[in-house]
């Protein structure tokens, strides 16, 4: 074979596992709404709900009750993650800094919040390309619109995926956090 032909198939090789690499949510990394490096493997002992927030979305004011729920379970190793996208109808237009502002002025969030990023498509951070690309079929697939929520266990592994109706104080949800708590 020649070293051209081998190069490409060991390019091709690694660009298609690229993304397979990570077998928990731990070993992912991100940036901060700050621009600060993220590295997920912080939060190891920890469960942790992801979900992709907007500031004009009808389900914007679920960061009221994401704040509140924040707050409840804090205290008992849960941490909340913010990761605002513009990805559904150019529903977050603000940069960053606004999207910071906008949050802990209107909603009080201080759960930590993520850079402003796709969740779909080829361009999408690595978050939720490892939650399109999970084996469990419940799990799985592009993000359907804002609010969506992710529940990721100590361990980091996905547990449980609820759709942006589900608020973020329905006892569907904060059920399935007190058990991953324990």
């Amino acid at each position: 074979m020649n070293k051209k032909i081998k190069l490409s198939l060991v390019t091709t090789f690694f660009l298609f596992s690229l993304s397979s690499l990570a077998a928990s949510f731990f070993d992912l990394k991100g940036t901060s709404i700050e621009g600060k490096p993220v590295n997920f493997n912080d939060y190891k002992g920890k469960t942790i709900l992801v979900v992709n927030i907007a500031s004009q979305c009808g389900y914007t004011p679920q960061l009221t009750d994401l704040e509140n729920l924040y707050q409840k379970f804090k205290a008992k190793n849960f941490v909340l993650i913010g990761f605002p996208t513009n990805d559904f109808g150019g529903q977050t237009p603000e940069n960053d800094t606004q999207m910071k502002d906008f949050c802990s002025r209107k909603y009080n969030v201080t759960f930590p919040l993520m850079k402003k990023a796709e969740v779909l498509g080829a361009k999408r951070q690595d978050v939720y390309r490892f939650f399109s690309e999970l084996k469990d079929k419940k799990l799985n697939g592009d993000v359907k619109w804002n609010f969506e929520k992710f529940l990721i266990n100590k361990e980091g592994s996905v547990v449980e995926r609820f759709g942006s109706s589900v608020k973020p104080l329905d006892q569907e949800l904060t059920k399935v956090i007190e058990s991953n708590l324990k």
